[in-house]
C-alpha cells in the first residue's frame, strides 16, 4: 500500500510539473509575440512598396518587399540631416554627462565639505518633480541666453537635467571602491588627479559604460524639449522630423515614417552589442567591494 500511494504521489508531482512547465511555456510564447509583434509589423512596413498604410498585412511582412520608402525617405525629407544633428546632439551629450557626472560624483563620494549634505539632499528633491513642469523656465532661461533653436542650448538642457539622477548613480558605485586604493597609490607619490585619471576611473568602467549608453540613447527619441527649443529644418531632431511626416497630412507617410524608425535602431543595436559585457557588469553591481 505504501509503494502504491508513493506511486500516485511521484505521478501526481510529475503531473502537476508539466502543468506548471506547459503555463511558464504559454506565458513565455505570448509575452514574446506581443513584445515583437510590432517590431515585426514595422519591419515590414517599412519594406512595403506602397505609400498607403493600408497596403500592409496582419502577417508581418510584404508579399514584394521593396526599398521604395528608404528611397523616398532619403530623397524627399531631410532625413540625413535630422540623423546628423540627433547624432551630434547624442554624442555631445554623453562626453558632457560623463566629464560632470563622474567628476561630481567622485567628489561626493572621497570629499567632504561644508555643504555637501545640503547639495545631495537638493538632487534628491530634484528628481521628485517631472522634467517638464521647468519647460517654462527653461525656455525663458534659453531665449535670454541666446540658446533657442541651437544644438548647443537642447546639449545644456539635457545634460542639467541628467546630473542630479548621475551624479547619485556615479557616487554609490565610487562608494564600493575602496580607499585603500587610493591611499596606497598616494604613498608612492601619485597626486590626487593622476589616483581619479589612472587608477579609479578605470575601476568603474561598467558604470561609466552604462552612463554613456544612457546618455547616448536618450536624445534619439525624446521629443518634448527638441520640439519646443527647435525650430528650423536644419536644426531639428529624428523625433520631430519624423513626427511631422504623420502630423497633419495625409495618410500616405506612415510606411516611410516606419523607414525612419527602423533606421534609428542601428546605433541602438551596435553600441549595446558592442558594450553589452560592460553593461551587464554594471546593472549586476560588480565591482571592488570595500
Amino acid at each position: 500500500m505504501k509503494t502504491a500511494s508513493a506511486q500516485q504521489l511521484a505521478s501526481r508531482g510529475k503531473s502537476g510539473n508539466v502543468i506548471i512547465t506547459f503555463w511558464l511555456y504559454a506565458i513565455l510564447v505570448v509575452t514574446t509575440f506581443v513584445v515583437l509583434y510590432p517590431v515585426a509589423f514595422t519591419i515590414g512596413a517599412a519594406f512595403t512598396k506602397t505609400n498607403s498604410l493600408a497596403a500592409t498585412r496582419l502577417i508581418p511582412w510584404p508579399e514584394h518587399p521593396s526599398l521604395a520608402q528608404f528611397e523616398r525617405l532619403f530623397t524627399k525629407t531631410n532625413y540625413l540631416i535630422w540623423y546628423r544633428n540627433t547624432f551630434k546632439i547624442a554624442v555631445f551629450n554623453s562626453l558632457a554627462t560623463l566629464l560632470v557626472c563622474v567628476t561630481s560624483g567622485y567628489v561626493f563620494s572621497r570629499f567632504r565639505f561644508r555643504l555637501r549634505k545640503p547639495m545631495m539632499a537638493s538632487m534628491i528633491v530634484l528628481q521628485m518633480f517631472p522634467s517638464f513642469i521647468g519647460m517654462i523656465a527653461t525656455y525663458v532661461i534659453l531665449w535670454r541666453i541666446g540658446g533657442l533653436d541651437t544644438h548647443w542650448g537642447l546639449i545644456l538642457v539635457y545634460v542639467s537635467g541628467s546630473i542630479p539622477f548621475n551624479t547619485w548613480l556615479m557616487k554609490g558605485y565610487f562608494d564600493t571602491v575602496s580607499k585603500n586604493i587610493e591611499e596606497a597609490a598616494r604613498v608612492d607619490g601619485a597626486s590626487q588627479l593622476t589616483t581619479y585619471l589612472f587608477i579609479i576611473v578605470p575601476m568603474v568602467k561598467p558604470m561609466i559604460t552604462f552612463l554613456a549608453l544612457t546618455s547616448f540613447t536618450g536624445p534619439w527619441m525624446d521629443f518634448i524639449f527638441p520640439r519646443l527649443i527647435l525650430r528650423s529644418n536644419s536644426t531639428k531632431t529624428l523625433a520631430v522630423g519624423l513626427f511631422e511626416l504623420i502630423n497633419g497630412r495625409a495618410a500616405d507617410n506612415f510606411t516611410m515614417f516606419a523607414a525612419g524608425a527602423l533606421l534609428v535602431a542601428v546605433p541602438f543595436a551596435i553600441l549595446f552589442m558592442a558594450g553589452q559585457q560592460l553593461m551587464l557588469n554594471s546593472l549586476a553591481g560588480e565591482g571592488v567591494k570595500e
